[in-house]
């Protein structure tokens, strides 16, 4: 059997090459070459089944690309569900084209860019070149069709170097010719073009210079935002820059607009009467372009003498301003008077009274003036009147108003209630205003005429004689005291000079609207303050005294002797250690407690 197996192996492989041409109908192209060979015939074919195009595009992976993005050639309608082998035969031998390509022929709108104006006078391959292919594996492919984009740029320079909002240069250019930009509509800009500006040719705004080595014209960044970023300024900036306020894109010499000037842009603004004063009232129309409207430059708007007479004959000075406005000269405007020519500076609030507040006959008969309560009241009804008489306002208040105060820390500490602690930091109404109104006298200088006695009930007169808060407490803050425990029962040793006196004396019920109501009747024994943990095997008498073994420091039992119990070490078991006895055990209410208390010391309870 072993031998006639060898020899139909032999047999095969002699006349494996014959049995190959046999089946094989041709040589496939130098392009497929690789795949040659009886073995390798499924790279392509389905057994069985005719040549798939599935095993086409897993090799042409590009081509699979353009179909899933439905771009290019082979997604059109009239090639997408061919074969591949209806187009790319094969098996016709290694110098065959499978491409058979007709160029003169060839439909470019199936490839989804339809070639139109100068595109359809050029060659393939003028366009179809590596140079404009941007994949760099498609750049490598000789003769290839694949890889260009439709984007201009990628064939074209871009001779505004980037320098435009966009780059899609058919919303400005025709593929007829590259000049004239055929549908730019400069309306589409910021910058309409209308009047003389529509004859302009392009190049008067649009200049010529060199960028980067290559003559470049300048369409964007131009500024147009004024006129005069363009245009000379003949007036020399002396009359504004908003031209457009007397001229037009009609005409630089028509001045119909010239009535809409804004006179208030100028040195010299219109107000009152002065704005229905005609031009030539006060301007030479007969001068030329660049000296027109200027010949009345450098004069005030204050000095109304230039142009008015001055009927006072100089007898008030020349600055008519101070009293009068452009509204009428009978009109008398007191708010530009200058008072600080008078023996009385206006300050503060006093310079926005009206005058007749305090002129109230003539403006010009003097007033008294030495003191505030010449004019205003004594608010304070003469709470800081001595002897019939008062300070002036001036010592705490200033023309600014009466709200806040000069009077200082320094000052109210040598008044009968000193401020330190955290009345430094009260303000004054938590004091001193009362139902809208402010008091300095009589509101008391003891600590509970302003603030609630919480303890008032709950501690001892003896501890704080005629509710005296400073018996205990400090100004700088509640919690703070210097009060002594040891004149109580109860003197702190130890720890409990650290503890705040609210763990001891907080109120039994915390829901409590007072909470300082633990200052009586505390109970001093160790268990009304801390937890039992022993459960009551120390009780004496129902008294569970710490103090025994405990001291006053921490937990250690430093005060503990066992030679006071009645198991008195001796010998070894001086030196074992507690929990070696003393273990833990669950007592009759389920709870781990350590076992201090036997009732036997036999050697048998402990040792085996």
């Amino acid at each position: 059997m072993s031998i006639r197996i060898t020899y139909i192996i032999f047999l095969s492989l002699v006349f494996l090459p014959g049995l190959y041409a046999q089946l094989s109908p041709g040589k496939l192209t130098q392009a497929h070459a690789d795949l040659e060979g009886m073995f390798k015939c499924t790279q392509c074919h389905v057994l069985g089944s005719k040549l798939d195009n599935n095993k086409c595009l897993e090799c042409h992976e590009e081509i699979q690309t353009l179909l899933d993005q439905n771009r290019g050639y082979h997604s059109s309608k009239e090639v997408r569900g061919l074969d591949c082998a209806k187009c790319h035969s094969e098996h016709h031998g290694r110098n065959f084209d499978m491409m058979r390509f007709d160029q003169d022929n060839f439909d470019h709108e199936l490839t989804g860019y339809e070639l139109t104006g100068a595109h359809r006078r050029i060659e393939c391959r003028d366009c179809h070149l590596p140079d404009f292919i941007s994949d760099r594996e498609l750049k490598k492919r000789e003769d290839t069709f694949l890889g260009l984009s439709d984007d201009c740029i990628s064939c074209h320079e871009d001779v505004h170097q980037n320098t435009l909002s966009t780059t899609d240069c058919a919303s400005c250019h025709s593929t007829e010719e590259f000049s004239p930009a055929t549908f730019f509509d400069h309306d589409d800009t910021d910058y309409p073009l209308v009047g003389k500006h529509q004859e302009v040719d392009c190049i008067e705004c649009h200049q010529k210079e060199m960028r980067n080595g290559k003559e470049f014209q300048r369409f964007a960044g131009i500024p147009f935002g004024n006129c005069i970023d363009c245009h000379d300024d003949v007036h020399e900036g002396n009359l504004g820059n908003d031209c457009k306020q007397c001229h037009s894109e009609e005409s630089f010499t028509s001045m119909r607009r010239a009535r809409r000037f804004n006179h208030n842009r100028t040195n010299f603004p219109l107000k009152g009467a002065h704005k229905s004063v005609d031009c030539a009232d006060c301007h030479n129309l007969n001068q030329a372009l660049d000296e027109l409207f200027q010949d009345q430059m450098g004069i005030a708007t204050n000095d109304c003498i230039e142009c008015h007479e001055d009927v006072h004959d100089n007898k008030f000075g020349t600055n008519c301003a101070e009293c009068h406005n452009e509204k009428s000269f009978f009109s008398v405007d007191t708010d530009g008077f200058d008072h600080n020519l008078t023996d009385f500076r206006l300050k503060g609030k006093h310079q926005i009274v009206d005058c007749r507040e305090c002129h109230t006959e003539s403006l010009t008969e003097p007033l008294e003036h030495n003191t505030c309560a010449a004019c205003h009241t004594d608010y304070h009804e003469g709470e800081f009147m001595v002897n019939g008489a008062g300070p002036d306002c001036v010592e705490c208040h200033t023309e600014d108003g009466f709200e806040g105060s000069l009077y200082t820390i320094e000052q109210h500490n040598e008044s009968n209630f000193p401020l330190d602690g955290a009345h430094l930091a009260t303000p004054c109404f938590a004091c001193h205003l009362s139902e809208d109104k402010w008091r300095f006298r009589n509101i008391g200088e003891r600590c509970v005429d302003c603030h609630d006695d919480v303890h008032e009930g709950y501690i001892a007169a003896t501890f704080y004689p005629n509710q005296a808060c400073e018996t205990c407490h400090v100004t700088d803050n509640w919690t703070d005291n210097h009060f002594d425990h040891n004149l109580t029962d109860f003197a702190l040793q130890g720890r409990h000079q650290e503890v705040s006196c609210m763990e001891c004396h907080a109120a039994e019920d915390a829901s409590a609207d007072n909470r300082y109501t633990g200052f009586v009747d505390t109970p001093n024994e160790c268990a009304a303050c801390h937890d039992d943990i022993h459960e009551g095997q120390f009780l004496q008498e129902g008294i569970t005294d710490c103090a025994r073994c405990h001291g006053f420091d921490n937990w250690s039992m430093d005060d503990f002797d066992h030679d006071q119990t009645a198991f008195k070490l001796e010998g070894a078991h001086a030196t074992v250690a507690c929990e070696a006895c003393h273990k833990p055990y669950e007592n009759e209410n389920g709870k781990i407690i350590v076992q201090y208390k036997f009732n036997s010391f036999e050697c048998i309870d402990c040792h085996q």
